[in-house]
């Protein structure tokens, strides 16, 4: 969905068109959950903050305007500040219902292992790249917004983004390496 049509949809809700208003979850649901489920370990975690951001969007929706930003940028921003909120709090708290999911997948405990070492693996180099590249991996991977969208988000011209992006994604591959076009662990890239 392009720009135009989802500046439409927005004035459409801000009328109060429910229509309109259940099209820009449909839009934006999947791709902010995405970006919180990056940042949090917990799928019930980014549901819950998913929710919160949908809540203040009907409550500041009428107040929006647009002053020439996407509103995938204004929608972002509230997104980023919920998660801040949630963070600040960072309740640590086990998950049960993933824990039992578990158990239920048909992947095998080997299988779950590997996958889950391998998302630990992609949170730990994430998290010690400076704020600025994480933000853009953030939002260009997981929020799926374009580098335009991205770059208001951030307060920063296309530019800056894809050059953030490119030190971001070599900083990656060089913390968590390849081999052959494979992945391979920290500790083997640091041994070369």
């Amino acid at each position: 969905m392009v720009n135009d049509e989802i500046e439409q949809l927005v004035e459409r809700a801000r009328s109060g068109d429910r229509a309109a208003f259940a099209a820009l979850y449909d839009v934006f649901a999947p791709r902010i959950y995405r970006y919180f489920r990056f940042r949090v370990s917990a799928a019930d975690v980014a549901e819950d903050l998913t929710q919160k951001v949908f809540l203040k969007m009907v409550e500041h929706l009428p107040k929006y305007e647009s002053r020439g930003l996407p509103f995938a940028a204004w929608v972002f921003r509230v997104a980023r500040n919920a998660w801040i909120d949630a963070d600040r709090s960072n309740r640590p708290a086990v998950d049960l219902d993933e824990l039992i999911g578990h158990a239920s997948d048909a992947l095998g405990p080997d299988e779950l292992a590997a996958t889950s070492h391998e998302h630990e693996a992609l949170r730990r180099a994430v998290a010690g790249l400076p704020s600025d590249q994480r933000d853009v991996i953030a939002y260009r991977f997981f929020a799926d917004l374009t580098p335009g969208e991205t770059a208001a988000q951030m307060r920063r011209t296309e530019g800056s983004v894809r050059v953030l992006q490119h030190r971001a994604l070599a900083a990656l591959r060089l913390r968590i390496g390849f081999r052959d076009g494979a992945a391979i662990t920290t500790e083997e890239a640091a041994a070369r």
